[in-house]
Order: C-alpha cells, then sequence, then structure tokens
C-alpha cells in the first residue's frame, strides 16, 4: 500500500520534502504526515475552479472530518494518521485549527489594508506549520516557539513577493494597499503587470521586510537547539536564498519564473544537515 502522506510530500517537489528527508524514519513520517494535511488544506483553496462559496463548503467539510479524526472516526485515513501525530509528539491542536481558519481567508478576502492585517494571515498559514513542526524536530527553549513564528512569516512574506504576479491573475493581492500607495503602484498597474521602477521600489520594501523576519528568527534561536531544528534551517537557508535570487534579478518577478533548483534544495539540506550532526 502506497503511503499517502509519502506520496504527497514527494510529488509537491516542495522544499519541505527536501529539507525533512534526512529526519529519523519516526519523524520523517510524522512530517510527511503534516505537510500532507497542511497540502490538502491549501488545495482546498488554490486548485480547481469551483465558485469560492463551493470550496468554503468543502474546506468546512474537511474541518469537520478533522474534528471526528480526532476520536479516530474520519472517513479519511490521513486524518486520523494526523490526530494520531498530534497525539504522539503531543502538538497544540489549535494550530491545525488555525491553519484551516487561514485557508478560509482566502476565500473571504482578496486585499489586505495594512501590514498588520497581513501579518494575521502569514501567521494563520505559515508560522502554524512550524509550531506544529518544532514539537516533532523537539528543542528545549521556548524561544524556539518564537523561531518557528518568525521564519514562518519570512517565508510566506518571501512566497508572497515571488508569486505577486501570478497572485494577481486569480484576482489576490497581498501587498497591503497603504504599501501600494506609498509607492504610487496602483492593483490596475499589478494587473497588467507593469515593471517600472516604482515596483521595484515596492518589492525592495517588502523584501527588507522579509530580511527582518529572518533575522528575527536567527535571534530566537538558542545555540542547544540548532541541532534539533536542522530542518527548518534548510527551509530557512533554501528560502534565504530564493529571496536573494529575486532581489539579484532586480525583482523581475513579474516576467520570471525565480525559483531554488532542486539540486540547490538538496545541496543546501545535506550542506545544513552535515554541518549540525557533525559539528555540534
Amino acid at each position: 500500500m502506497v503511503d499517502q502522506s509519502k506520496q504527497i510530500a514527494k510529488e509537491s517537489k516542495s522544499s519541505f520534502y527536501y529539507a525533512f528527508s534526512l529526519l529519523s524514519p519516526e519523524k520523517r513520517d510524522a512530517m510527511n504526515t503534516v505537510y500532507a494535511f497542511c497540502r490538502k488544506t491549501d488545495d482546498i483553496v488554490d486548485e480547481g475552479f469551483e465558485p469560492d462559496d463551493i470550496k468554503y463548503e468543502r474546506l468546512r467539510k474537511w474541518r469537520m472530518e478533522f474534528e471526528k479524526a480526532i476520536y479516530g472516526r474520519s472517513d479519511y485515513h490521513l486524518l486520523n494518521k494526523v490526530a494520531a501525530i498530534i497525539k504522539q509528539f503531543n502538538i497544540p491542536i489549535e494550530h491545525f485549527f488555525e491553519l484551516i481558519v487561514g485557508m478560509e481567508m482566502d476565500l473571504q478576502r482578496k486585499r489586505y489594508l495594512s501590514f498588520d492585517d497581513l501579518i494575521e494571515y502569514c501567521y494563520k498559514v505559515a508560522s502554524t506549520v512550524g509550531l506544529m513542526c518544532i514539537e516533532i524536530f523537539g528543542y528545549k527553549n521556548r524561544s524556539t516557539k518564537d523561531y518557528a513564528i518568525n521564519l514562518g512569516l519570512a517565508m510566506q512574506l518571501t512566497n508572497i513577493i515571488r508569486d505577486v504576479g501570478k497572485d494577481s491573475e486569480s484576482g489576490r493581492i497581498y501587498i497591503p494597499q497603504k504599501d501600494l500607495e506609498q509607492f504610487n503602484y496602483s492593483e490596475s498597474d499589478l494587473f497588467l503587470k507593469k515593471y517600472n521602477s516604482n515596483f521595484k521600489a515596492l518589492m525592495n520594501f517588502e523584501a527588507e521586510r522579509a530580511r527582518t523576519y529572518f533575522d528575527k528568527a536567527n535571534h530566537s534561536l538558542y545555540f542547544e537547539d540548532k541541532p534539533a531544528m536542522f530542518p527548518a534551517r534548510a527551509m530557512q537557508h533554501i528560502y534565504s536564498k530564493l529571496l536573494q535570487k529575486i532581489e539579484k534579478s532586480n525583482y523581475d518577478v513579474l516576467n520570471k519564473k525565480i525559483k531554488v533548483s532542486k539540486f540547490q534544495k538538496v545541496a543546501i539540506s545535506v550542506g545544513v544537515w552535515a554541518k549540525y550532526s557533525l559539528v555540534y
């Protein structure tokens, strides 16, 4: 029987897959399961051409099945397995529900007025995932939770910069409205994919914000927790590399598909694993 969670993680070609492939079998299986839950939840919102009200209903049913899975009674094997992982690693269940709320936000709003509004969304769809993961990795210091939160924010902000053109095609603009106004770059400019000095200045501003959260993450992680956090550290390096590539392209994310190659992801992941397994 094919392990559905492992298959979902592998087929996604996500940075996550390469980052946690060097974990112990038990933790790797747990991470594959958690990632599969996050992926399936996200797909309800992002895949297909169904109206938002139908997607919202599918998301509601998914939440109900997850609630049933807590008692081992879901019709979905994946959700029952997620519930078992939650109990095994003592993961706070609210993180999973907050993730679902974050996905609901994608159906309820297509714009964000301020950066504070955007950060709330980023926390729910990204930081929650980090908070799930650190329970599987294991840690000693409570500040590691701050590391997970800040790293999630940094990674999601990087995703938003990379996908700003693609998201606009589906009518979504995550860049705060106040930021658009500040740099005199309108929604219509974005829909027309105008790559000009205003856009570059706007993207540089957003990139600096992402860098700030990468720095906050670094300052939140104690030395003794770094070895256990090597998958998260690998993700951090991969996304920092992505942001660096975006910056080197002069923020031409409207015309170029900027990404970190599979080879680079593997090399970064193995390098980080080797550093913390051999040196510490």
